[in-house]
C-alpha cells in the first residue's frame, strides 16, 4: 500500500489551475494550426490566427488565455493500493483550487447558490468526479470549463428506433442551435448510452481525450468522422464568422444502455480548451 498525503493532492491541483490556465495543451495548438491550414474564408483564417497568437502570448506573459477561467472540473482516477493521509480528500481538492485562482490571478466565477448568486470569492467549490482503479497511482486530471459553451451543452432521451441518424441529428441540430455562442471552433463531446446522467458524464470525458483522437471502437469512430463532417457543413466558422472550421473534433465515449432506451448527451468546449493532467 502507497501513502500519498493530501497536501500534495493540493499543491498538484493549485498547479494544474494555473498551468490549464495559461498554457494551452499541444493537442490543440497543433489542431488549431491544421485548422489554419485546411480553413477557406478569409476571416476565419483570420480569427484562427489570432487564437494561435493569442495562446502564445498567454504562454509568454504566463498570463490567462481568456477572461472566463472557468468551473474547476476535476477527475481522479485514484489507485486500489493509494492510502490517502493528512485530511480530507475534497477539502484538500478545493484548498487547491482556492490557492491556484488566487496565487494565479484566475477570475473568480463560481455562485454559491443558484438562486441568490452570490459569489464564493474563491472559484470552489469544484466539481469533483473520482474512480476507482488498479495500482498504487493516483491521476489528477484538471479542465477549466467556460460557461459560454457549458450553456450550449443538452442531453436526450431518443428512442432505440431513431438510432445512429437519431443520434447524428441531435448532435448536428445541437451545435446549430449553439451557434457562434460557444466560441467556435469548438470540440464535440458525445455521450452515447448509459442511463440519464452516465451519458452526461460520458460527454464531458470525451472532450478531456486528446484533441482530434478517435474512439478504439471501429463504430463510434465513423460516427465522430460523419459527425465533424455534417458539423464542419454548416458553415458557422470560427467565432461565428463563417468558415469550414466550426469543430476541430468531435470525440464520442460510449456505454451500453437499457433494451428501451438510447441516451445521447453533448457537451461543447469552446476553442480555450483548458485541461492538464498529473500522475503522483
Amino acid at each position: 500500500m502507497r501513502q500519498i498525503n493530501t497536501e500534495q493532492i493540493t499543491d498538484t491541483v493549485e498547479k494544474l489551475c494555473i498551468d490549464a490556465n495559461y498554457n494551452l495543451g499541444d493537442d490543440l495548438i497543433t489542431s488549431l494550426q491544421n485548422a489554419l491550414k485546411k480553413e477557406e474564408s478569409p476571416l476565419g483564417k483570420e480569427v484562427i490566427t489570432q487564437l494561435l497568437e493569442n495562446a502564445e502570448i498567454g504562454k509568454k506573459e504566463q498570463v490567462p488565455v481568456c477572461q472566463d477561467t472557468g468551473f474547476a472540473i476535476i477527475f481522479m482516477e485514484i489507485g486500489q493500493e493509494v492510502a490517502l493521509a493528512g485530511g480530507n480528500l475534497r477539502e484538500a481538492v478545493n484548498e487547491g483550487i482556492r490557492r491556484g485562482y488566487k496565487n494565479g490571478l484566475l477570475r473568480k466565477s463560481i455562485v454559491k447558490n443558484p438562486i441568490d448568486r452570490i459569489n464564493t470569492g474563491d472559484n470552489t467549490p469544484a466539481v469533483i468526479h473520482t474512480d476507482i482503479v488498479p495500482g498504487d497511482k493516483l491521476k489528477i486530471i484538471f479542465d477549466a470549463k467556460g460557461g459560454g459553451c457549458e450553456n450550449m451543452s443538452r442531453s436526450a432521451m431518443l428512442t432505440p428506433a431513431q438510432g445512429r441518424e437519431g443520434v447524428i441529428n441531435f448532435v448536428v441540430d445541437t451545435v446549430s442551435r449553439a451557434g457562434a455562442n460557444p466560441c467556435p471552433p469548438i470540440i464535440v463531446g458525445v455521450g452515447l448510452g448509459g442511463t440519464f446522467d452516465y451519458s452526461t458524464l460520458l460527454a464531458k470525458k470525451a472532450i478531456l481525450r486528446p484533441v482530434g483522437s478517435h474512439n478504439e471502437d471501429k463504430t463510434i469512430a465513423d460516427l465522430e468522422k460523419e459527425l465533424l463532417e455534417k458539423i464542419n457543413k454548416l458553415g458557422i466558422g470560427p467565432q461565428g464568422l463563417g468558415g469550414r472550421t466550426t469543430a476541430l473534433a468531435v470525440q464520442v465515449e460510449a456505454y451500453p444502455c437499457h433494451i428501451a432506451s438510447l441516451p445521447v448527451a453533448v457537451n461543447i468546449e469552446c476553442h480555450s480548451h483548458r485541461t492538464k493532467s498529473i500522475v503522483i
